[in-house]
């Protein structure tokens, strides 16, 4: 057997572990394992040595450090209480309107979103400060859940997000410039669940309650508690884009004002902190070994021509560029419902991505990976609430356990369908995605 045909062979035998609940790390492990040693002719002595290289090249990667910082700064504010400020200044604004309860919780998870990083953080913590709310005011069992749950996706698509830093590594683009993409995206995103909610609510007027309206002056003083979150969001990111320090130290900065600013607040304690780097080590043990097996995965795949091969396969069909990105875009969105992103990510980009730069589609080739990048980004998002699998759903419902998970499923459709709208603009109008961007 060819290389070439060991490497097509791989993705059926990968997809079964996956299917048979093998951690996805430990199958891109084990498959590049196998890759290796029978491509190499069944000689040890070759795999060897990708161990020992490969293992010393993922762990030793300065670009890699960015994601424990990030993390960390997560969990910092993830236990110090930074939601509930977010939550009730976005509630004393929004929640004497009709559905402003929901909309005040997708503000907080955009908020709590740019200090995070991640979906399922996010999700989980708003959940717990926002549920009650949302209960308390006559919110739908299945509307509340589904809010939280599309909520939640923003953690990984308004900067800093771990995902567009594992996609810059795999691509080899700038990260700044990533951030930078995706910020447009993200406020499109929460923007479009508010008007969604706004429509829901109108077609289903029993699914939402009012609230009497909070005075001004009690508005702006929630306003002024969200003073850390705000301060930390323009530090990192715009220090990052003003080129004061790299992604790597702005990572470390942001870690070390969020764990400053929930000490100042008292909610850091020896407790809290050590909570803290407990839950960064377990993510960040987890997300390394993923990319590790996605190493090793990845490595043979380029060793059997497999991504070289489909990239001039596709070229040679004369397939137009926007029907190939279609069918990539409709791939993840299916495939999105069934793994999770980062393991998508990884999966899948060395793939695809040389597909996509072989392909002309009148801009450079930086501005076509970001663009491709944003999109990725944000269908891998989609899968997180799609049904039957989505993750957030479920990690919602575990949180709601008196909801059926029927509810959600039809109240989440509404959110589903709001992001499609959105990857269908930003497929048909690049320089929204681009339009931050130096020229």
């Amino acid at each position: 057997m060819s290389s070439l045909e060991l490497g097509f062979w791989s993705f059926p035998v990968l997809l079964l572990m996956v299917f048979l609940r093998a951690p996805i790390g430990l199958a891109m492990l084990l498959c590049g394992f196998g890759g290796w040693y029978f491509a190499m002719g069944g000689n040890p002595t070759p795999l060897l040595a990708k161990m020992k290289s490969e293992t010393y090249t993922t762990f030793s990667s300065y670009s890699l450090s960015i994601i424990p910082m990030f993390l960390l700064m997560g969990q910092f504010a993830t236990l110090s209480g930074m939601s509930q400020a977010l939550f009730k200044a976005a509630e004393n604004f929004l929640g004497h309107r009709r559905g402003g309860v929901a909309m005040a919780s997708v503000g907080a998870c955009a908020g709590f979103g740019a200090i995070c990083g991640s979906s399922l953080a996010t999700a989980a913590t708003m959940s717990k400060v926002a549920l009650p709310e949302l209960k308390r005011y006559g919110y739908s069992g299945g509307f509340s859940t589904a809010t939280l749950a599309a909520g939640g996706t923003l953690g990984i698509l308004i900067p800093p997000s771990v995902i567009l830093v594992i996609y810059a590594i795999l691509t080899e683009q700038n990260i700044a410039k990533l951030f930078l993409a995706a910020f447009i995206p993200g406020i499109l995103a929460a923007l479009g669940y508010m008007l969604t909610i706004s429509i829901y609510v109108r077609l289903h007027p029993d699914a939402a309650g009012t609230r009497p309206p909070v005075p001004m002056s009690e508005r702006f003083r929630a306003l002024a508690d969200c003073w850390p979150v705000l301060t930390i969001f323009a530090l990192v990111v715009g220090g990052i884009y003003a080129g004061w320090f790299t992604p790597t130290e702005g990572s470390a900065i942001g870690a070390a004002a969020t764990g400053l600013a929930a000490l100042l607040s008292g909610s850091l304690n020896w407790r809290v902190l050590g909570q803290s780097l407990l839950g960064t080590a377990r993510t960040t043990g987890m997300i390394f070994f993923i990319v590790l097996g996605a190493g090793f995965y990845n490595g043979f795949l380029a060793l059997s021509g497999v991504p070289q091969f489909m990239a001039g396969w596709v070229v040679e069909q004369g397939f137009s560029p926007l029907f190939v990105l279609c069918v990539i875009l409709a791939f993840y969105l299916v495939f999105g419902c069934l793994m999770d992103s980062l393991s998508m990510i990884l999966l899948t980009v060395p793939i695809f991505f040389p597909v996509i730069m072989a392909m002309d589609f009148g801009m450079s080739p930086e501005h076509v990976a970001i663009w491709f990048g944003i999109l990725v980004l944000i269908v891998v998002e989609v899968g997180l609430i799609t049904p039957p699998v989505g993750m957030n759903l479920f990690i919602i419902n575990s949180m709601d356990r008196e909801t059926p998970m029927t509810q959600t499923y039809r109240a989440v459709m509404y959110f589903v369908g709001s992001d499609i709208v959105r990857v269908v603009i930003l497929v048909a109008f690049p320089a929204i995605t681009l339009f931050l961007l130096p020229d």
